[in-house]
């Protein structure tokens, strides 16, 4: 190695996280404009800015979170993402996983090509299977019910079945024959052995149900009529056009939906990418 070796390498690395710092703070500069139009009154929102030090409004409103209370009922739209995003989760984890561990260990005929039938149904539109799915929901009498969007939920997404089964593929095999050695049956396996040791994929997966049950427009637009069975998504849209002249309440509210999400992600990063990295080790 050259003499320059070393600081080369600390030159690259600097580079590296300048650029990285710089897309970084890019990245969050939306979100910090919607923080900082949440805390303002409604002047300030759109007045624009003649320095950088006017970023942070003169005067923090705090009161503006109590007026998303008092316009809307919040803690109701609340409850009702709350349900059916827990609903989603737990549906999406338990059905996609146990079609996983078949297609990973189970000895079915042609058991590669059923998988890959699964894959090819995620290159089919939504937009193609809107309206038969809603006619067979309305002759089930599931409209304006929370069923719609539960239920597809325990039939498994192809996505998830794949980032499950390519994560089973990286245990050990001799990890599940040993079991059926020992006498395990295949749901005993399932819930003892694999499970347990699929922490990371398994957050994975909640992780990106919680993200699209929790910011679903179209689905509840849909399916619920009432008001009282409203999501969070809905009662924002609705929330829109009660202020639009008092956009600070707005991006107050905007806020108050999106935090979770972002809590969520923060939290569980550390398994997010690991269980996101391991799924292409072996095919």
């Amino acid at each position: 190695m050259s003499a320059d070796g070393h600081p080369r390498r600390i030159l690259g690395r600097v580079l590296v996280y300048s650029v990285l710092a710089a897309v970084g703070t890019l990245m969050l500069l939306p979100f910090a404009w919607l923080v900082r139009s949440s805390l303002c009154d409604a002047r300030a929102v759109v007045q624009p800015l003649e320095k950088l030090a006017d970023f942070i409004p003169p005067t923090i409103h705090f009161e503006n979170y109590r007026e998303v209370f008092r316009a809307i009922p919040f803690f109701r739209y609340l409850l009702n993402t709350v349900i059916i995003t827990v609903g989603v989760i737990v549906g999406s984890v338990l059905s996609s996983s146990l079609c996983a561990y078949a297609f990973a260990f189970c000895r079915v005929p042609y058991r590669k090509y059923l998988f890959y039938g699964v894959l090819a149904t995620m290159m089919l539109p939504g937009i193609v299977t809107m309206v038969p799915t809603f006619i067979l929901f309305r002759e089930l009498g599931w409209i304006d019910t929370f069923k719609p969007l539960i239920i597809p939920a325990f039939c498994g997404s192809p996505f998830a079945i794949f980032l499950f089964r390519q994560f089973f593929l990286t245990l050990p095999p001799a990890l599940i024959e040993a079991a059926r050695i020992d006498g395990a049956t295949a749901l005993q396996i399932y819930a003892r052995i694999v499970m347990p040791l699929s922490r990371p994929v398994i957050v994975t997966v909640a992780l990106f149900a919680f993200m699209g049950s929790w910011n679903n427009f179209m689905g509840p637009l849909i399916y619920l009529n009432s008001q009282e069975k409203w999501t969070l998504q809905l009662g924002l849209n609705s929330f829109k056009g009660q202020t639009a002249d008092q956009l600070n309440l707005l991006m107050a509210c905007t806020v108050m939906v999106l935090v979770p999400v972002v809590a969520a992600f923060f939290a569980l990063q550390r398994y997010f990418i690991r269980g996101v990295a391991l799924t292409g080790l072996k095919g």
